[in-house]
């Protein structure tokens, strides 16, 4: 008969506790995203691995808008204008579009905010300033092209992103009107949602301190409603197709964090919402993932390599399991 003595006793007691503390971390620990992403203050886009290494990066300027495509190049813009696809593994440039001089726009004010590749191949582009989305093929030549309605028009301000839906409708994001518009192939307003201002007054500014309904990201989602990023409305909705609110994250509900111009939105398979986080300064994360019930499982926050206008990203993988690279599509 063999005897454990106190200590031994304690010893193995111990080690059950430490390897139960282990088991909880790892359980609550964050996942592991690789994402695309880029900030135009330190003038760079990037694709950084699930330990947070830069796979892949170049140099930009003005952005609102990237894409990993399927074929492993990379979709993104180089100006207001300037529209490139690159081949990463080569740093080539093997396709190039620019709005403010193709298609009849030399001379004109324009900006694109905007742009997406498409199933058939072809390169959707919001043209502000034209007010116009236009589907052009791999030589630049128009396809097709949609009027927008625009109330109050800028070049800077009629759109920020638009996503050429499943249905082959459009869902667009006016941030001057302060409204998503869904347009058919025609151009007819099919759906629309006003942003409110929830009763409270517009304040200048882009961070924290600011407030108003200027929409950046609209995704359509599987089950027909909306969601929505408000810009420096600092807040992520979700809406009905009757125009309801679903589901509401503020400007504070997230402990610690504070939400400033909410840019992009990615709802990933399990439900999350990665959420851009832009001129909220280096206190807060730049990056976001938060649950339906508004718990934080996720940030990005690395303002060594990334600035305070870090506007777009994208979760290309959470560990080691690819996500969905097409935004905006699920109905």
């Amino acid at each position: 008969m063999r005897v454990f003595s106190r200590t031994s006793r304690y010893v193995a007691f111990l080690s059950c506790v430490i390897i139960a503390a282990l088991n909880s971390v790892s359980l609550a620990a964050e996942p592991k995203h690789r994402i695309l992403t880029a900030d135009a203050s330190k003038k760079i886009i990037a694709i950084l691995d699930e330990d947070g290494k830069v796979e892949w990066q170049s140099k930009t300027n003005d952005l609102h808008d990237l894409h990993l495509l399927p074929n492993g190049n990379i979709l993104f813009q180089t100006s207001w204008t300037q529209i490139v696809e690159v081949n990463p593994a080569t740093n080539e440039t093997v396709w190039q579009y620019d709005s403010g001089k193709q298609n009849g726009n030399e001379g004109k004010k324009v900006e694109v905010h905007a742009f997406q590749r498409l199933p058939s191949g072809l390169t959707m582009i919001a043209e502000s300033g034209p007010s116009r989305i236009i589907e052009v093929d791999s030589k630049g030549t128009i396809v097709s092209q949609v009027p927008l309605k625009v109330s109050q028009p800028h070049p800077h301000r009629d759109t920020r992103l638009v996503r050429k839906l499943t249905s082959g409708n459009y869902l667009v994001c006016h941030e001057g009107d302060a409204v998503v518009r869904e347009y058919d192939a025609k151009g007819a307003v099919v759906w629309q949602y006003e942003v409110p201002l929830f009763g409270k007054q517009p304040r200048g500014g882009h961070g924290v301190e600011a407030f108003g309904n200027q929409c950046y990201c609209a995704l359509r989602l599987a089950n027909g409603n909306t969601l929505l990023s408000t810009g420096n409305g600092h807040s992520v909705l979700e809406v009905t197709p009757q125009g309801q609110v679903a589901w509401k994250l503020e400007q504070d509900e997230l402990p610690g964090i504070q939400l400033a111009w909410v840019t992009t939105l990615q709802q990933l398979p399990n439900g999350n919402v990665v959420i851009g986080n832009c001129h909220a300064e280096s206190q807060n994360p730049q990056v976001i993932e938060v649950t339906r019930d508004k718990k934080v499982v996720w940030k990005f926050q690395d303002f060594a390599r990334f600035g305070n206008s870090l506007t777009n990203t994208q979760v290309l993988s959470t560990d080691g399991q690819a996500v969905d690279a097409v935004l905006g599509q699920d109905r």
